[in-house]
């Protein structure tokens, strides 16, 4: 499973580290780490299907541990800072294919105030004008769309989050949802 793991994404995961690591030789040093790490750690991966999110966030840390070894530590904390940021642009993608059908299931009021202010990026103050009612219904009308999204999101697809709460990957938890069924 590794060697097809290598051949499969060890372009992919130099890169990623190149961009991160100037120094090329520091680069293929750090490849090599992670490999080892995935070597040895393999037994935990526990769905194959997940593997590049794996991947990746080994790559993360192993890139984030050379750079609090290095004697640049106070220099590159910005560096570490938005590595521990990164999710997987994947995830994203394929869960925000998800959420405009499900935002155009909700009820009218609730629906029409999510795609004006989240898609479309009014402030909740030109909504309220736009839709002709008080700033605070306005307010309320999102929150509640918001919670209505969360809760037809949860019950669709299980999330994965980094320590920071934001999502880095998902997967289908029901068969039947119709607003993800291209996805994943």
């Amino acid at each position: 499973m590794v060697e097809h793991i290598w051949r499969t994404y060890h372009k992919q995961l130099l890169a990623f580290i190149q961009k991160r690591v100037s120094d090329p030789t520091m680069a293929e040093d750090i490849l090599q780490e992670v490999f080892i790490k995935i070597y040895s750690k393999i037994d935990s991966l526990q769905e194959e299907r997940k593997v590049k999110a794996w991947l990746f966030q080994i790559t993360r840390n192993t890139i984030i541990d050379y750079y609090r070894r290095s004697e640049l530590h106070s220099k590159q904390d910005d560096q570490i800072s938005d590595l521990e940021d990164e999710n997987d642009p994947g995830a994203l993608e394929d869960i925000q294919s998800c959420i405009v059908p499900m935002i155009k299931s909700l009820p009218e009021d609730y629906r029409d105030a999510l795609m004006l202010s989240e898609l479309n990026g009014l402030s909740q103050k030109e909504l309220s004008e736009k839709l002709h009612i008080s700033y605070s219904a306005a307010k309320s009308r999102v929150q509640r769309g918001r919670s209505m999204l969360k809760e037809a999101l949860s019950k669709c697809c299980s999330f994965e989050h980094d320590s920071r709460g934001r999502i880095i990957d998902y997967e289908k938890r029901a068969s039947n949802c119709d607003n993800c069924r291209d996805s994943k």
